[in-house]
């Protein structure tokens, strides 16, 4: 209660202010009767103390001190018996009290201490019952809205009524849930703020406001507790007053009724996702038996049989410093929560899965591969940069190749995850990586040099060791230009310089050393193999 509204009653109305009367608008949470002379160790913030000053009789300059002292520790203000035992407050005391706004209230004569106390406190006992009530009342009202079928928006737009400004609901991730009326261009200018990474760290205050700069307009917001341990937002544009109780209490309540609202929403949600990853978990590990099945199952997610896809894998790139399982999977799923509502602004349309600690995006695309480069990837930088201004983390993608059918998603899935683990071979992190067959060289460097060696001697166990003779070394050489150009003699002698003739003994005289024909395929291939392992082993 304010220690105005407490002068307007009867039996204050006769108090005199003797100063700080731009005080007077404190609040009281407490009235004490005191005239011991350690009376400062025994006050609190918005304590209003009323006394006759005995003790203080015979130094008069110690008001001064006890004044300043009050002050320091937050009091309301302080109420004397003038006419009692002092005749007047020091000057001293009076000019400190209206620099400061600390009111000095002069009591009359008349009226006792006691009476002060015991009306002091039942005013501030019947405001308190109101508000109680108003707050069931409020409550009620609130809860009523939601338990027959209305929703948040109605209680949103009952909060906007009552106290007379417009009102927003944002999720944890500062994206727009509801809002009391049409969409308001502050929406994006307090999401912007959000993804640029100025975090409206509340602490532990029940509400923050401030101004936007270019807009000037006036914003308060209000967290909203979640089980999840990430508030959502309660944002009122236009100013409350700090010191309107009436006002707070509303929206306090409107806060508590939306905090069970949004839990029982969460977890339906929960319910749905599951089911959604539970269908892409089957898919990619081939459980379903037909594909017939598949086709039915996808329909419940909105998923077309016909339609191409491009299966674009996310992961979490691991820090330096190492988190418990338990810590990496909530932080985890925090960030893909902030995805999943993230998507619905893509240039494209989206289907978010979760299999383990990787996001899973099929992406719907045309026919053509020229979306991954016009507006995949720049959309996965914009991800990126959100994920590492929001969350201080930096995430890395895989992409594979196009899927013309949903029964090819496997495929596209194991393209995907062999790209991200080509970017983490690397080295690298927060790396967009796409999808690309590996040519025979990277196929071969991953076999063992032992098993690539035994297969070169194998091959060539005719010739001698290392091939040191000269004449070896020469018919190896017509062999190789022979099947580099296809098995064509006239260019492979054109390519070495000979004569057509000279070709032909060279090649009969390897077939003689090889015991193989080189018009076999086979040969031909393991030939060729062969003289590739031999450039990996020679840069090994």
């Amino acid at each position: 209660m304010k220690l105005i509204d407490i002068l307007k009653k009867p039996l204050f109305q006769n108090f005199h202010v003797l100063a700080g009367k731009s005080g007077l608008n404190k609040q009281i949470k407490n009235i004490t009767m005191m005239d011991a002379p350690d009376i400062l160790h025994y006050l609190h913030e918005n304590d209003f103390l009323v006394t006759t000053a005995y003790h203080l009789k015979d130094d008069p300059a110690s008001i001064t001190e006890l004044v300043q002292t009050m002050h320091k520790q937050k009091c309301t203000a302080l109420g004397i018996k003038t006419k009692r035992f002092l005749n007047d407050i020091p000057k001293e005391a009076i000019e400190y009290a209206n620099e400061y706004g600390f009111p000095i209230l002069e009591i009359p004569l008349e009226i006792s201490l006691g009476e002060i106390v015991n009306a002091s406190l039942q005013y501030i006992l019947d405001q308190r019952t109101t508000e109680l009530t108003t707050a069931f009342e409020i409550h009620r009202k609130f809860t009523q809205d939601v338990l027959k079928g209305k929703g948040i928006k109605k209680l949103i737009d009952d909060l906007s009524a009552m106290i007379g400004q417009k009102v927003l609901l944002f999720d944890q991730h500062f994206h727009i849930h509801l809002s009391s009326q049409s969409k308001y261009p502050i929406e994006n200018q307090i999401s912007l703020l959000h993804s640029q990474g100025f975090q409206l760290l509340l602490g532990k205050k029940s509400h923050t406001c401030f101004t936007i700069r270019h807009t000037e307009e006036t914003v308060c917001i209000f967290p909203i507790p979640t089980h999840i341990g990430k508030p959502a937002y309660l944002v009122i544009l236009g100013h409350i007053p700090i010191h309107d109780q009436s006002l707070l209490l509303i929206i306090e309540q409107a806060t508590n009724v939306l905090s069970f609202e949004l839990m029982r929403e969460y977890t339906v949600k929960q319910y749905a996702k599951r089911a959604r990853n539970e269908f892409f978990i089957n898919l990619v590990d081939s459980t379903f038996t037909s594909k017939e099945e598949i086709e039915n199952r996808a329909k419940e997610f909105h998923l077309k049989s016909e339609q191409p896809f491009i299966t674009v894998l996310g992961k979490i790139d691991q820090e330096g410093k190492q988190k418990s399982f338990t810590q990496y999977q909530l932080e985890t799923e925090y960030i893909y929560e902030f995805l999943e509502t993230e998507i619905n602004k893509a240039p494209f349309l989206v289907h978010l899965f979760i299999k383990g600690d990787m996001c899973i995006l099929l992406v719907e695309v045309e026919e053509t591969s020229h979306e991954i480069d016009s507006a995949i990837i720049p959309y996965l930088k914009d991800i990126q940069t959100y994920v590492s201004n929001i969350f201080k983390k930096t995430i890395s993608f895989g992409i594979s190749n196009i899927s013309h059918h949903l029964i090819n998603i496997p495929k596209t899935y194991i393209e995907a995850v062999s790209a991200i683990h080509t970017g983490q071979l690397s080295g690298n992190q927060q790396f967009i990586q796409v999808h690309r067959p590996k040519d025979v060289s990277e196929i071969l460097r991953i076999v063992p040099t032992k098993d690539l060696q035994e297969f070169y001697d194998h091959i060539f166990q005719g010739f001698t060791v290392n091939h040191q003779l000269e004449e070896e070394q020469i018919l190896l050489n017509t062999l190789s230009v022979y099947l580099e150009t296809h098995c064509q003699i006239s260019e492979t002698a054109k390519r070495l310089f000979v004569h057509r003739n000279t070709v032909i003994y060279r090649l009969e005289k390897c077939e003689e050393i090889l015991g193989r024909s080189l018009k076999d395929a086979d040969t031909t291939f393991h030939l060729r193999l062969a003289f590739r392992i031999k450039t990996i082993l020679q840069t090994q």
